[in-house]
């Protein structure tokens, strides 16, 4: 029986949706024209610095790009891939899916035994996990069709701070110390990260500066075509990779058509397939709806079960029926209408629990890696990108091309290497994602704009694998049903839960022991793991009076420039 929104539930939500509430005070920083909010400072300051210098928000991206690249080595990156979304001060919107591709000689079962077993870290680790990198070209394309500036002056900077080097944090030593060994066993002990570098330490990258500067000269033909794209090719297939020259050759950033949907009174715009993220999000968004979500509470436990509750059911659909759409017939029509939205939510109740079985379409479970990065960026002429790139795990492959000056994606454990097996983010994939030459691998990143009444008013995206959606989705809604400033609707604790497996992930010490009390006794498995980062939000809102409010997550060496 399908349910009904309890009448005082109903008479908040109106309350809610016609009383006009004052935005939030901002508390994260301000700026008066323009601002980059990333991973690191360093890669910040450069994207804000190629605004104040004339150029738009499309160089900054090209500049913050490779500067995560340099400063950000564990996801930031030139041997991966990405996608972004933009809005243009006139309103125009789009995307462009730089995604990695899977290699000419991939196969269906080529992470199997002659049982059909998976073989274990076959997809994660080494070169036979590399795919076709795409953020070159991504970045380039983005040059191309809107840049303002030359590209050897965005990328000027970017090489000087290559050349320089970058001091290491506290998080970033403890991460080289973490994966130390790892990266040893697959480079050998050469290799520049087998040297052990601590917090104030300076990391230089003169090998890089001169793979950036070939770039930067000679642009596309500068990595896929030519010196470079020979030496990687031998360098991927002497240490038994797929990855030829005709593959980086034949490798295209393709523009799509973002997703786009209204949430209330809000316009959003995601990325679409062969990213998960915008569909699923949408979802989400839209199975809450018909409830009064910002009379519930935030993260009160009928709030975290409602949506809880919607994401198992986008997340089941997510797993079964998502690919590359280049290679397979997504149903978005049947996917996103309202018709199909309320029948999954028809067994929903504040009562307990749904049962896994109730929900799923078979036993289907996703896992990719945590360890991807997003930035946001608006210009003084209001123009905004929302980008989300990723080698995969953390540090990708560990596989480091000494003689280039980068490390390559794992990004083919994406794909469903067996249908019903999960990936290393404990994520489950239907043939719709299964192996195939040239295909993309699905993605959860979610890089994503809001509109409030027709006006640019939130920028926003984190990396965190399969928790990526849902983060990004309780941050708008932070902001939106909870009136949160920027900085605090990223720094608020967050949950996540994605069906299989059957748990509702916590971030440690931000939830109490009564609420928790009270969602195991509905039934939920609850998950509350030390190691546990429900992303880390890069975020942008656009204040009343036209100012830009930061919101760089605390969980991470996160920074907004501005000027």
């Amino acid at each position: 029986m399908k349910k009904t929104i309890p009448l005082l539930l109903a008479l908040t939500f109106i309350l809610f949706t016609h009383c006009k509430t004052k935005p939030a005070a901002p508390t994260g920083l301000v700026s008066d024209h323009a601002m980059v909010v990333s991973a690191r400072e360093e890669a910040s300051r450069i994207g804000s610095e190629i605004m104040q210098k004339g150029g738009n928000a499309f160089d900054a991206m090209v500049g913050t790009q490779l500067a995560l690249a340099v400063a950000y080595p564990i996801a930031g990156n030139i041997g991966g891939g990405g996608f972004m979304v933009y809005r243009k001060s006139n309103g125009d919107v789009g995307a462009l899916d730089y995604r990695e591709k899977a290699p000419k000689a991939a196969t269906k079962n080529m992470y199997l035994d002659t049982l059909g077993n998976v073989i274990p870290g076959k997809s994660t680790l080494g070169a036979n996990a590399i795919g076709v990198p795409g953020s070159v070209a991504g970045i380039l394309a983005v040059h191309q069709k809107f840049g303002a500036l030359p590209l050897s002056e965005i990328m000027a900077p970017v090489i000087r701070l290559a050349e320089k080097g970058v001091v290491v944090t506290e998080r970033q030593a403890h991460n080289l110390k973490y994966f130390q060994k790892v990266i040893v066993q697959e480079n050998g002990d050469s290799t520049l990260f087998a040297k052990t570098f601590h917090k104030g330490d300076t990391i230089k990258y003169p090998v890089l500066a001169k793979t950036l500067r070939n770039i930067s000269e000679n642009g596309r033909d500068g990595f896929y075509t030519g010196e470079t794209a020979r030496k990687l090719a031998a360098f991927i297939q002497g240490k038994g990779g797929l990855v030829t020259e005709e593959d980086l050759e034949a490798y295209e950033a393709v523009w799509r058509q973002p997703i786009i949907f209204n949430y209330r009174d809000i316009r959003i715009i995601s990325m679409s397939p062969p990213s998960s993220g915008g569909v699923t999000m949408e979802q989400i968004l839209r199975m809450m709806e018909p409830f009064a979500v910002g009379g519930l509470g935030h993260n009160t436990e009928k709030y975290i079960q409602l949506f809880s509750e919607a994401a198992k059911r986008a997340y089941a659909d997510r797993n079964y029926f998502l690919g590359d759409p280049d290679f397979v017939s997504i149903p978005l029509d049947v996917m996103l209408s309202k018709a199909y939205l309320d029948k999954r939510m028809e067994n929903f109740t504040f009562d307990h629990a749904t049962p896994e079985s109730e929900i799923s379409h078979g036993d289907i479970q996703i896992s990719e890696s945590t360890e991807t990065t997003h930035y946001s960026i608006v210009d003084a002429q209001g123009n905004a990108v929302a980008v989300t790139t990723t080698i995969n795990g953390a540090y990708g492959s560990k596989v480091y091309c000494d003689e280039l000056g980068f490390f390559l994606n794992n990004e083919m454990d994406d794909f469903s290497a067996k249908p019903g097996v999960p990936n290393m983010f404990g994520l489950v994939g239907a043939q719709a994602n299964s192996i195939a030459p040239q295909k993309r691998m699905l993605s959860s990143m979610t890089p994503t704009i809001v509109e409030k009444e027709g006006q640019l008013w939130m920028v926003v995206g984190t990396p965190g694998g399969s928790t990526i959606i849902t983060a990004v989705a309780q941050a708008i809604l932070n902001a939106y049903e909870f009136n949160m400033s920027m900085q605090q609707a990223v720094n608020a604790p967050r949950f996540h839960h994605q069906g299989t497996p059957d748990e509702l992930i916590l971030e440690p010490e931000g939830f109490s022991p009564e609420l928790i009390r009270k969602l195991t006794g509905k039934g939920y498995d609850i998950q509350e793991k030390n190691n546990t980062i429900i992303g880390k939000v890069d975020a942008i809102r656009i204040l009343p009076d036209g100012r830009l409010e930061g919101g760089a997550d605390k969980r991470g060496d996160d920074a907004a420039v501005g000027y």
